[in-house]
Parts: C-alpha cells; structure tokens; sequence
C-alpha cells in the first residue's frame, strides 16, 4: 500500500504536517508513505497550461497521486477555506484522471469547533474531481503545537493511536473484495 500523504500547509513545524510525519511513522509493515513536498513550488494554476507539456512540477504532482493507491490530505483553514497553496493544487488535479476512483482521507488537526470551512471547501472539491472520500477516513484529532517533539513527531499516544486508526481505515478499504483498481 503506497499513500500519499498531502498537507495544506506550508509552514515549517505546521501541526498539519506534524499529523503527517506521524502517520508516516505509525505506517504498518508493507505500507509505504510519501509526504508530498512540492505544494510551494506548483505554478498558480492556468487552464491554459493544463495541456502537454504540462508544468513539470504539475507533471510531477501528477505523477505522485498515480503512483498511491490512496490520498491522505491535512490542512489548516485560512479566512474560512482551504489555504490558497492547497487549492491550487487541487485546481491541477481537475484535468487529469489520476485522483479519480482514488481513495482519500483527511485529517483535521484543529481545536474543536474549528477547521470545518476548510475541510467542506476539500470534500467539495474532491467529489468534483471524483475521488473516493472514504467516510470512515474523515478524522478529527485536535494536536496542539506542545503535543509536538523536536523531531515534528506527535508525541500524544492518543494522537498516535488516532493516526495508526487511519492505516486500518485505508487497509480495509483497499483490501475489501469489491475494490477493482
């Protein structure tokens, strides 16, 4: 199991990318996690540039979400939504085909009550683009900065335990019988 791991944040030390590192950490035997790293660097999105040759940092992006057999997204809300950065890449996805079917989960990492805006503004877009947002994948895990290592690992076993539940989640969903990839 190859996953994608994407956080809509580009802030260093982030607690989106915290839960991400984490999960990463907490990924079970023959499960691999990719952190994808190119959010700074995806042009701003232009419909026509979305032609071959594509951007190679899009071609890339592109690339990565068709080599995972799932999607992790974690993301801050900014002014209500998903942060400008997260959205341009997601406006790359739309014309291409390799996040459809695909399945997805995210992560919400903001204190209780908060994140929402962002985290409806994702799921609206992802079902534009036709991923599978899987409904046992939506989580919530407040993490505060202090919850957070030197090494950007959550330190919170509860935290972890949360995470390691998303492996479960993607696992039975890849492995279930009706799955035709």
């Amino acid at each position: 199991m190859r996953v994608l791991l994407i956080s809509g944040s580009t802030r260093a030390g982030s607690t989106n990318g915290a839960a991400l590192a984490t999960l990463r950490a907490v990924a079970p035997p023959g499960a691999t996690a990719v952190m994808y790293e190119g959010l700074s660097a995806l042009p701003a999105f232009n419909p026509d540039h979305d032609r071959e040759p594509l951007p190679i940092a899009v071609a890339g992006l592109r690339a990565e979400i068709a080599a995972a057999d799932a999607l992790v997204f974690c993301t801050p809300e900014y002014a209500g939504t998903l942060p400008g950065s997260l959205k341009n890449l997601l406006d790359w996805t739309v014309g291409g085909t390799e996040i459809s079917a695909k399945p997805v989960v995210w992560i919400n990492v903001a204190a209780p009550g908060r994140g929402h805006g962002a985290i409806a503004t994702l799921e609206t877009v992802l079902g534009y683009v036709s991923a599978d947002v899987l409904q046992a994948g939506r989580v919530e895990l407040p993490i505060a900065r202090d919850l957070v290592g030197a090494d950007g690992i959550v330190v919170e076993p509860t935290v972890r335990d949360g995470l390691a539940g998303v492996w479960t989640t993607l696992a039975q969903h890849l492995q279930a019988p009706q799955r035709t990839a």
